[in-house]
């Protein structure tokens, strides 16, 4: 793992509560990192779980201060059931066993997705990890479990019609402010989107609040992926003019300046990264 002394460029941020940005990680490459080892597929994920380790506590260092880790689709519910169930003996494990360093690390531990569905064992340890970490606030660890993005957006409509009122319809604005301040109020939009093992598509993840995201694609398996390669993903970021629909230098948007990147992702907190090389 690159020490902070070794990157070649050091990221700094402010925001209301975590400082840094917010990158979501597609986590893909498992079953075929093991396949290819002649491994049984368990052992991918079992491999996969040190990299959320290296991830973590690389993170800050890059000035990520919320990160969301894919680790279960509800469309994962199709795979078989004994690779499910080792799947759910890992996370359980991993909730078990690291919210100590968690703590240590000043790291906050969140689980998104349905929870109706989960074991009351797995229940108990998510609500446990979350409680143990929750003054966390060098990073908010968000963990997608059971997680969908089309569920969540359904969700959230049914919940805003609940504080509508039946005798008058709401406006398009109005409802679309309120499903955005259902969906990006903890952890506001995405600005980086990473999806290791080679696929390119979202799979049903964070698809309103990555509506402005930068992508970023790599072959990487997610076993092997370090925290070089969560640097070159930060870096490749920062060259990018993110415009989110409008011209630079117009009225009202960001450009870059003093060898940074201004970044201001709509419905996420304010922030503005720069970087300088070493």
């Amino acid at each position: 793992m690159q020490s902070k002394s070794t990157a070649t460029k050091s990221f700094t941020a402010q925001s209301e509560e975590h400082q840094g940005i917010h990158v979501a990680i597609i986590m893909d490459g498992n079953g075929r990192w093991a396949a290819r080892r002649g491994l049984p597929r368990l052992a991918g994920h079992r491999a996969g779980v040190a990299a959320v380790r290296r991830t973590v506590e690389h993170a800050p260092d890059l000035s990520i201060g919320r990160l969301t880790l894919y680790a279960f689709s509800s469309d994962n519910w199709r795979r078989p059931a004994d690779e499910v169930q080792g799947i759910f003996w890992l996370l359980r494990a991993y909730l078990r066993l690291e919210p100590d360093r968690l703590k240590q690390q000043g790291t906050r531990l969140e689980v998104i997705g349905r929870r109706d569905r989960l074991s009351k064992q797995l229940r108990h340890e998510i609500e446990r990890a979350e409680c143990a970490t929750s003054k966390g606030r060098n990073l908010h660890l968000r963990v997608a479990i059971d997680y969908s993005s089309r569920d969540a957006i359904t969700r959230a409509a049914v919940g805003a019609s609940r504080n509508l009122s039946r005798d008058r319809p709401p406006s398009e604005e109005l409802l679309g402010r309120m499903l955005a301040e259902t969906l990006t109020a903890e952890c506001g939009e995405v600005d980086l989107l990473i999806r290791t093992g080679g696929e390119k598509r979202l799979s049903d993840f964070l698809l309103w609040e990555s509506a402005y995201a930068e992508l970023h694609f790599t072959d990487r398996m997610w076993p092997d992926f370090d925290a070089a390669d969560l640097e070159a993903a930060l870096q490749e970021f920062s060259r990018r003019e993110r415009r989110f629909g409008g011209v630079p230098g117009a009225a009202g948007q960001s450009d870059a300046v003093d060898g940074g990147c201004a970044m201001i992702a709509p419905g996420s907190r304010p922030f503005k990264v720069k970087f300088s090389a070493k």
